[in-house]
């Protein structure tokens, strides 16, 4: 499998998230605004951490904010968010994070796939730095490495993004 659809309208370029959970919350955003998810997924995401602890924080800096497949998902989708100052999700090893990653799977065979197709980029040891000091959308789907970039929420028969991409500090 490729990575997921990463379209513009699912990446946070410096965003300001007071904890973890605002962090994971603005992945949901992102995902629901790209068509990928309902606005409910980002709780679902935020469940599983709270019930398996900071096992998304898999690298020093990068979180693969997830949930199972389920209601909530509408297509396969990926997320980008990089923090302004970033956040402690609890990991003794890999915290702080700046650069959240949201993913949304449609089903359970999709979801190793996709998981090892992320993983993938980060052989490259500079990209989780990289996409940290990202300026624009652009860039950091070139990190990424392109891939399908279609916002499905151009699509007529998608719900329409609700609130527009941010970028820059807010």
């Amino acid at each position: 499998m490729t990575l997921p659809p990463l379209p513009q309208s699912a990446i946070v370029i410096a965003a300001e998230a007071t904890d973890w959970r605002a962090a994971v919350t603005l992945a949901g955003e992102a995902l629901a605004r790209s068509g990928a998810a309902r606005p409910g997924y980002s709780g679902e995401m935020i469940r599983m951490i709270e019930e398996h602890g900071p096992y998304v924080v898999i690298a020093p800096g990068l979180a693969l904010a997830h949930a199972r497949p389920g209601p909530e998902v509408l297509a396969d989708g990926l997320s980008i968010v990089t923090l302004a100052t970033p956040v402690n999700f609890g990991h003794p090893h890999n915290d702080p994070v700046s650069v959240i990653l949201g993913l949304a799977v449609t089903s359970s065979s999709e979801h190793l796939a996709a998981v090892a197709a992320v993983a993938n980029v980060f052989n490259d040891s500079s990209a989780i730095s990289d996409l940290a000091a990202a300026t624009s959308a652009d860039e950091v789907q070139r990190i990424m490495g392109g891939g399908a970039m279609e916002d499905r929420a151009s699509d007529p028969a998608t719900p329409a993004p609700t609130e527009p991409a941010r970028e820059g500090r807010e």
